[in-house]
């Protein structure tokens, strides 16, 4: 995480002084500048798995909904504060080119205060140790105390079975979301349904702040029904809604469904990362995570290059039938093959609320 933070910074520091194409793409992918916008790359499966560890699995839930929660705050609040800089800027006479570079400053300085924060973290934070209360009775103990984990360059046996299958559930999703993004949205809204710049800025701006809430009550869901069921319980919804826009041509109706997709898309979230920390091996977690994350979003790189056909061809509104029917399917072979973990999840949850 330390060394993330450097990369950041210098990322930042390279886009504020350099115009060279080469440079500027070989720091943005050492640097991890997504152009979705999407927080990628290795260190936020660090970062995972770091509470994961530093938190026992009664309060997973909550952690997991806090730690999303603060992440999409954080970014809205950055997206706006630097539109704001921008547009004053701009609009008092400095070149738009050096407006956009003075972000990239204050992004390269906010990465040399992470590593400032990250400097401060002692080493119980480090993967190879670990609460002995997740081996409670193996060791007869349940108390703080720390023991090192022994360190793997591979995943174990229980790893493989269960991450292999996961893996293609979620990169089916990632593939289904790959088609229709954020951007792409944004164009449907503007150039299909004719709403205006101002009235898509306010929705997405509605629907931004919907979505960081949802985190909440997708921890609720988790602790209720398990990961597996609340998955499913909000991702079938989201992918009605979402298939649902491509079948109207009124505009308050669109908005209504966009609204609805945006309060339960991300509710799967939390729930899979309770799954995957709770079924994988300590020692496994960081690996397990940066697999999943460089699947994802492989598999979400292959939708844009179709989407654009069907732009040009005026058939836009096919990404939002695809983007529902691969996360349909998706919570289907979900379902059908993890859905009996819930109960062991939901007992260790419960095994630990008495031990506190």
């Amino acid at each position: 995480m330390l060394l993330g933070s450097l990369m950041m910074a210098g990322a930042g520091a390279v886009f504020f002084t350099c115009s060279r194409f080469e440079w500027l793409l070989l720091a943005a992918i050492l640097g991890v500048i997504s152009p979705s916008g999407d927080e990628t790359g290795p260190f936020k499966s660090v970062e995972e798995a770091c509470l994961a560890h530093l938190t026992p699995h009664s309060h997973r839930p909550e952690i997991f909904a806090l730690y999303g929660l603060l992440a999409n705050l954080g970014s809205s609040i950055g997206s706006l504060a630097g539109g704001l800089v921008v547009e004053i800027l701009s609009n008092n006479g400095m070149d738009l080119e050096r407006c956009y570079r003075l972000i990239f400053a204050v992004y390269s300085g906010v990465g040399i205060l992470k590593f400032v924060f990250m400097w401060f973290l002692t080493e119980k934070c480090e993967v190879h140790h670990h609460r002995t209360e997740d081996y409670g009775e193996e060791n007869g103990s349940s108390d703080d105390e720390l023991r090192p984990l022994v360190a793997s360059t591979s995943l174990s046996p229980s790893s493989k079975h269960h991450l292999y299958p996961l893996l293609a559930v979620f990169m089916l999703d990632s593939l289904g979301y790959g088609f229709m993004p954020a951007a792409w949205v944004v164009y449907y809204f503007r150039t299909v349904l004719k709403m205006t710049a101002a009235g898509v800025g306010i929705l997405f701006f509605f629907c931004s702040q919907i979505d960081s809430f949802s985190s909440i009550p997708s921890a609720m869901f988790a602790r209720a029904l398990g990961p597996v069921k609340a998955m499913f319980a909000t991702q079938a919804p989201s992918a009605v809604f979402f298939i649902s826009i491509g079948l109207t041509s009124l505009v308050p109706i669109a908005c209504t469904l966009l609204v609805l997709n945006f309060a339960t898309q991300t509710m799967d979230v939390v729930p899979r990362q309770l799954l995957l920390t709770s079924i994988m091996p300590p020692q496994d977690l960081t690996k397990v995570m940066g697999i999943v994350n460089i699947g994802k979003t492989f598999a979400r790189c292959v939708g844009p290059i179709f989407t654009g056909k069907l732009a040009t061809h005026g058939k836009l509104f096919y990404g939002f039938f695809i983007n529902g029917a691969c996360v349909l399917m998706a919570d289907f072979l979900l379902a059908t093959n993890f859905l009996h973990m819930d109960a062991d999840i939901l007992a260790k949850q419960s095994n630990y609320e008495r031990i506190e």
